[in-house]
């Protein structure tokens, strides 16, 4: 599934062909997305200019003067800048159509979405309870101390929670942890001050090492060229199960912890 690094790339991607330029068409030609795609979102924003494409949380938000366009990859999402010429594939569900190029939406699975938001985008019911942004000042120490204060639940799926801080997917999840040298299945509660603030730093440089290698290479995800990520060459235990720890040579274990995969090396990690 893309996630915060992958959904940045794609932003950043998009972004330079877009802002400034205006709308002219919206092609459906599936909307049975994960949400259906509003029979009305033409009438919405054709004829408006593009002010921005950011990211919040895992979301594409694509703004304009009087509202914005609310796009999400799903597991196996992408947003591309192609010519008007390229013909579509069975799997492009739609294209925004400008004066110079299409940003299309391919989606085999179709759990991905598309929906529209007045002004301001971010009350949007899908925005309005995210947490604070990872790689901002509004995520630090104190923050995650207080999420953690007193609950039982595992540290690796408290900061997975996005109301506790959003875009700490699965893969950066175990890469963070363990380069904070924490145990994923810890009480979050008993994990101190001191290695907590280990645990910011770990998730703040690993999302940022992943956004400058344009993402995670995982089966479908490229970015809004058609370009696969390269943050898989990095990684330092996800997917190694069985493998050496890279800093104690012993084999790493794999568990689930919230139906989804965790590895770790049980003599590093406490």
């Amino acid at each position: 599934m893309p996630e915060l690094p992958e959904v940045e790339t794609t932003c950043a991607g998009i972004g330079p062909h877009i802002v400034g330029q205006v709308l002219r068409a919206v092609d459906v030609r599936d909307g049975r997305l994960r949400w259906p795609i509003p029979e009305n979102l033409a009438h919405q924003v054709v004829g408006h200019r593009v002010r921005c494409v950011r990211r919040r949380g895992k979301y594409v938000l694509i703004e304009f003067a009087h509202g914005g366009l609310i796009g999400h990859l799903g597991m196996t999402g992408s947003m591309r800048v192609v010519t008007t010429q390229e013909p579509p594939s069975y799997h492009d569900h739609f294209d925004l159509s400008f004066d110079q190029c299409l940003v299309r939406y391919r989606d085999p699975r179709r759990f991905g979405s598309l929906l529209w938001q007045d002004s301001p985008v971010e009350s949007h019911a899908l925005l309005a309870h995210l947490g604070p942004e990872p790689l901002t000042d509004d995520f630090n120490v104190d923050v995650l101390e207080t999420a953690c204060k007193g609950r039982k639940q595992a540290i690796k799926t408290l900061i997975m929670d996005s109301k506790r801080v959003v875009g700490v997917g699965n893969i950066y999840a175990n890469e963070a942890l363990y380069m904070a040298g924490i145990n994923p299945h810890r009480q979050a509660g008993r994990v101190s001050r001191a290695r907590l603030q280990k645990l910011v730093m770990a998730i703040k440089e690993v999302l940022a090492d992943a956004i400058e290698q344009g993402g995670t290479t995982l089966r479908n995800f490229v970015d809004s060229e058609g370009n696969p990520g390269y943050f898989k060459q990095q990684l330092r235990v996800y997917g190694r199960a069985g493998k050496p720890c890279l800093t104690c040579s012993k084999p790493l274990k794999e568990t689930r912890l919230g139906q989804r995969s965790t590895v770790y090396c049980g003599a590093c990690q406490r």
